[in-house]
């Protein structure tokens, strides 16, 4: 029964519903991929509509028949199929290695072909070894293997892929793209194509440009008020330009766990049909696959129907490696025919993760707090590879488009609880002031608390209707039923399938009534909520869909779009958390509000005569107005009566106190103050009773219970007067602000300008020479190890411009060494203080008064204000040591090796230039001569080798073209 009480909205239950979802859809899957298994002699034997309608993961895996029920080894199967299944797609090879020594564990097949390693090309292997086996050391493999080993001792791995390696025997240039795994490193080769400049250096931000500007486009769309429409229309755009392929969906998954195409972009391509508006049952996308796309964001298959290659790996490993991270798993056959029914040859998928559960928790990762959303999802009709970086940047383009996702899904949500509230308000205003039949005859009214088709109030047995309701003999008899089926005592009833749910006439309703919201207020009034089928919710944008379609056996999204709407044919969408509150609190508000009386309409429609009542109501409204504020406030706040009594205590004023509420309801206000605020609170409260409200009072609450020990509570409060309805003062609020925190962190900040002044002061020779400037460059600091090492004395340097009078080119005052040292100290103050990085150790050299030079390494700090404002710049200098002279001596001459090698490369540039325009000029005249198919493979390759001969020489990180890179 997929029905549940709107009362039972505990996260426990939820989790258990969602538990039995996930389990549900995981033993779907699984039978799913059985049976496409057991017709693998001819695939055109399986009908995959029939199994989708078969294996229906909606309600809970007791939807199965026993005989349906996939074993716990057939699970196993499945789930080990998916991520050991020890196959990859021929595109690239991968070797598996132990981390430690970087032996090889396990490699595919055609890696030693794909690495020229086969023995023919190494003739000089002793016996003719295979270069290639379980326990070669895999750093023999490449040329310049550092790289691996560096790899292979960071941390954070991912953040170094690519990596760029060539192959030492045919020195073929590889991306090398490593992750973990339980028993080494994975290590993923994809070759660079030839006409592609490889990526000359390790790592991700190299990526990043590639995307640069579709992310600014993408950050740079208007907010749309929640609706993500036009992001998911840019982003398959921008990726669509980015990639090439054919067609580019965005693919978003519902609560439930089913899918749809909200964006789609297709090229011009002939016999392209849109899938845009197209829903698809949870199946499409397996459990697992989702599990995998949590952790791999980015799954690219080049070629449905290429022949996978086999992993060998090492015996003793107790079972396959995983390949739940690999690049180059290769697909499961039930998904590679999927593929190849709908005409794609490749594929590029996504993931778009957010924060929250927006994609419902069927979709979440426990682990790590975030829900996979949907995917980006590209297919093309031909074999299609996309480099890894330009992989990497699309994947940093969706996550930025993830994010863009979540701040609108907030949005939204935001939008959506303000709209329920404003309902509520005014509902509950009627529930106050008019009948209860006010929420549905009036606007607005229960219909725009939630969204529904229809809803209804069933009053002291008669009927009030809004939208498609049943009747009121069906309403009577859905009474009834409900509840004889909720006899254990709760109050409320909600199901997405009333035919799934049991109720004997669901059919009779038809299609127009599936889901129900059902609330017992009283035992004579009852509030519904109805709504239709999903199918009659379903806008498609895409070509209309023939019912008769002979292809609808086949997998193919046409097929399960056929399945999804058998699927959904008896059932609305699901209620979710928000209006179950909704519906909840309204429930709440009404059985608070309603009486059950003998004449019920006399007794709303007759107004009060007594005064004494009316007042009695109107100070009732008041009271629980004042509650509610109290209580949910974020800062404290009491309130105090005429005679000084606490009469309103919330909890945060109990968090920040000590004093739990019921012990300071009915305290003296004199009781819980400091005897220095005593008077001024005293005074605030004879103020207030005249009407005066005080503002930004400073007063002092005493700590009670664990925090009797600590220092009292220092409030910043503001009074606001309670009035009554004649406008009489009965007492005052006090709404304040806790400024303990930051009076103790002032105090600390005074303490420590003490010990700064002292320690600045000390004519200790540990204490080093600092001077200081202010935000303006005035030097406000000149301490007494300054003045001995410079011979300028305080009073000559302090008030004045650091720079210009102070330090100096000429005698007026401190020389420096040379203008460049002048130079220099500039840039680094003024970077200091406009909030870059620290400076550290920057060569300082200037003369002491009596004309000796003096040579020191200079620090530069910024200096800030309690509130991060930075104020100015704290310099230190560090006299050199006869250590510290010989490091700056190996500096100097570090720097000039670097200089006369950067002269030497300009060189090489200028004597290389011109040859190399020549070279140009000499293939564009032969490009565009007639050449034969040889020849022109010949011209390619010397333009690749011109162009990646001019992005050497061009490239200005010297260190790296040395080592290779």
């Amino acid at each position: 029964m997929s029905s549940r009480s709107s009362n039972s909205g505990s996260c426990s239950t939820r989790s258990r519903n969602n538990n039995s979802r996930v389990t549900s859809q995981v033993l779907a899957d699984a039978k799913l991929h059985g049976n496409f298994e057991q017709s693998s002699s001819d695939p055109r034997l399986f009908d995959y509509s029939a199994s989708i309608n078969a294996n229906n993961p909606h309600p809970t895996s007791s939807s199965f028949s026993h005989d349906d029920i996939p074993s716990s080894s057939d699970v196993s199967t499945y789930l080990q199929k998916i991520q050991r299944g020890s196959l990859i797609q021929p595109f690239g090879c991968l070797i598996a290695v132990d981390d430690k020594t970087l032996k090889v564990i396990a490699f595919s097949e055609n890696a030693q072909e794909m690495l020229g390693l086969t023995p023919h090309t190494v003739p000089s292997l002793e016996h003719q070894r295979e270069a290639l086996s379980i326990g070669t050391d895999v750093r023999s493999l490449f040329q310049s293997s550092s790289a691996l080993q560096k790899a292979a001792d960071f941390g954070e791995i991912s953040i170094l892929n690519p990596i760029t390696l060539h192959c030492r025997a045919s020195g073929k240039p590889f991306y090398a793209i490593l992750h973990r795994i339980e028993h080494g490193l994975v290590i993923d080769l994809e070759p660079v194509s030839p006409d592609e400049v490889p990526v000359t250096a390790a790592g991700a931000l190299k990526s990043y440009k590639l995307a640069a500007k579709s992310i600014s486009r993408l950050q740079g769309l208007p907010p749309s008020g929640g609706d993500v429409s036009l992001l998911c229309d840019a982003l398959v755009k921008e990726v669509s330009e980015l990639t090439g392929y054919d067609r580019v969906m965005v693919y978003k998954f519902h609560e439930d766990g089913h899918g749809e195409v909200v964006a789609e972009l297709c090229n011009k391509v002939e016999g392209l049909e849109p899938y845009l508006g197209l829903h698809y049952s949870a199946t499409d996308i397996p459990q697992a696959s989702r599990f995998l796309f949590m952790r791999n964001k980015v799954r690219m298959i080049c070629d449905c129907s290429a022949v996978p290659v086999r992993v060998v790996q090492d015996k003793s490993l107790s079972q396959p490696i995983s390949l739940a991270g690999s690049t180059l798993r290769a697909p499961h056959g039930c998904h590679a025919q999927y593929m190849s029914n709908m005409g794609s040859a490749a594929s590029l998928v996504m993931a778009v993760t957010i924060n929250g559960s927006d994609g419902g928790e069927v979709n979440r990762d426990l682990q790590t707090g975030r829900t996979l959303w949907g995917l980006v999802v590209c297919h093309h009709a031909s074999p299609r590879v996309v480099p890894f970086p330009l992989r990497y940047a699309c994947e940093f383009l969706t996550q930025v488009f993830g994010v863009q996702i979540n701040k609108e899904a907030e949005r939204a949500l935001l939008l959506k609880e303000k709209r329920i509230l404003q309902t509520q308000s005014v509902l509950c205003d009627m529930l106050f002031r008019n009948a209860p039949m006010g929420i549905v005859t009036q606007s607005p009214n229960i219909m725009d608390l939630v969204k529904c088709d229809g809803a209804a109030l069933y009053c002291r047995d008669k009927l009030w209707s809004l939208g498609v309701t049943p009747t009121e003999t069906q309403v009577r008899d859905i009474i009834d039923w409900v509840l004889k089926s909720q006899a254990g005592g709760n109050s409320g009833f909600t199901t997405e399938s009333l035919m799934e749910a049991g109720y004997p006439d669901a059919s009779v309703l038809g299609e127009s009534i599936c889901g129900m919201a059902a609330v017992h207020i009283t035992q004579k009034v009852f509030l519904f909520w109805f709504r239709s089928g999903t199918a009659k919710q379903i806008k498609w944008g895409g070509a209309r869909h023939d019912p008769d379609d002979r292809d609808g056996k086949r997998m193919h999204p046409r097929s399960s779009f056929k399945a999804f709407m058998e699927i959904v044919r008896w059932r609305s969408m699901p209620w979710d958390d928000m209006e179950m509150d909704a519906i909840n609190s309204l429930q709440l508000i009404m059985k608070g509000s309603l009486q059950e009386e003998e004449h019920p309409e006399t007794a709303v429609n007759v107004p009060f005569v007594d005064n004494r009542v009316q007042k009695v109501d109107e100070m009732c409204v008041i009271v629980n107005e004042m509650v509610r504020l109290i209580d949910t406030a974020a800062v404290p706040i009491f309130a105090v009566d005429a005679s000084g009594v606490i009469n309103g205590w919330n909890s945060k004023a109990a968090e920040v106190t000590g004093l739990a509420v019921e012990q300071a309801i009915g305290k003296p206000v004199s009781d819980i103050v400091e005897d220095d605020s005593a008077i001024t609170v005293k005074n605030m409260l004879a103020l207030a009773l005249q009407g005066s409200e005080e503002r930004g009072a400073e007063i002092r609450i005493r700590a009670f219970g664990p925090k009797r020990k600590s220092s009292p509570v220092e409030l910043v409060v503001n009074t606001c007067c309670s009035r009554d309805t004649a406008n009489n003062v009965l007492g005052v609020c006090f709404i304040g602000q806790d400024v303990t925190g930051q009076k103790t962190l002032i105090e600390k900040y005074s303490r420590v300008q003490g010990d700064y002044a002292r320690i600045m002061w000390s004519p200790s020779t540990l204490i080093p020479p600092i001077f200081m400037t202010t935000e303006n460059g005035l030097c406000s600091e000149w301490n007494d190890a300054m003045q001995k090492l410079s011979g300028i004395k305080r009073e000559e340097a302090v008030n004045k411009m650091l720079l210009g009078e102070v330090f100096t080119s000429n005698d007026s005052c401190c020389r420096l060494q040379d203008h460049d040292t002048l130079t220099k100290l500039r840039i680094a103050l003024n970077a200091v203080s406009s909030g870059q990085d620290n400076v550290e150790k920057l060569s300082f050299g200037f003369y002491h008064r009596d004309g000796t030079f003096i040579e020191a390494l200079l620090s530069a700090n910024k200096r800030t204000d309690i509130e991060g404002k930075v104020t100015g710049v704290l310099c230190f200098l560090q006299v050199p040591s006869p250590e510290l002279q010989y490091a700056l001596q190996v500096q100097r001459i570090s720097e000039q090796a670097v200089a006369c090698a950067v002269n030497k490369m300009a060189y090489l540039r200028q004597q290389v230039e011109n040859p190399e325009k020549a070279i140009s000029l000499l293939q564009d005249f032969l490009h565009s001569s007639g050449l034969n198919e040889e020849q022109k493979q010949l011209l390619s390759t010397t333009v690749s080798c011109r162009e990646q001969l001019a992005k050497v020489i061009s490239d200005s990180d010297i260190e790296g073209i040395e080592d290779g890179y």
